[in-house]
């Protein structure tokens, strides 16, 4: 029998992310002293951030190596960062063996085809919202939000709530009620 979301997400221990496409929202600004430029939502960094602190560990995979992934990984205080993975499945499999985790430790999110390897593989799959027709397909979740504006916060979520640890997070920040 097919696992629903919830149980899918209750057994995260991993929330790997691709980076373009899904942290960003796929534009390079390119320089002409060849440097880049990207965006991030600050509630995906949030989400990150939550995720973190209630224990679950997150992680960047890229084809790409980029010198702003690697500044908003630091500023996030995210240490799995894999750049350069060409062949996700390998640099994937190595992380795996790496952590002590198995495919259904880990939620990914990709949004293009060389992410679907991963997606196959792993316990819970997730795409944002503009995320192409093939991944999606094969995603057992689909953000409302596109990549680069909230879908990561939205899978942060998803996690976090189907493992009962959202109500305590947010209750840090939720003000404790006066007396009248």
């Amino acid at each position: 029998m097919a696992l629903t979301l919830t149980e899918r997400a209750r057994r995260v221990r991993l929330v790997l992310l691709d980076v373009d496409g899904v942290l960003t929202d796929g534009k390079i600004l390119v320089h002409a002293d060849g440097t880049e430029s990207k965006t991030f939502d600050i509630r995906d960094g949030t989400g990150i951030v939550l995720a973190q602190k209630a224990g679950v560990r997150v992680g960047l995979l890229s084809a790409r190596q980029s010198a702003a992934t690697t500044e908003r990984a630091h500023q996030l205080r995210i240490a799995i960062v894999r750049q350069g993975a060409l062949d996700k499945l390998t640099t994937y499999e190595a992380l795996l063996a790496e952590l002590g985790l198995e495919d259904h430790d880990v939620a990914f999110m990709g949004d293009d085809l060389l992410d679907l390897p991963v997606l196959g593989r792993v316990g819970l799959a997730a795409a944002p919202a503009d995320a192409v027709p093939e991944v999606q397909a094969t995603a057992h979740w689909v953000s409302r939000s596109r990549g680069g504006d909230g879908a990561v916060r939205e899978l942060t979520e998803v996690v976090l709530k189907s493992q009962d640890r959202w109500d305590a997070l947010v209750a840090e920040w939720t003000p404790a009620p006066t007396q009248s």
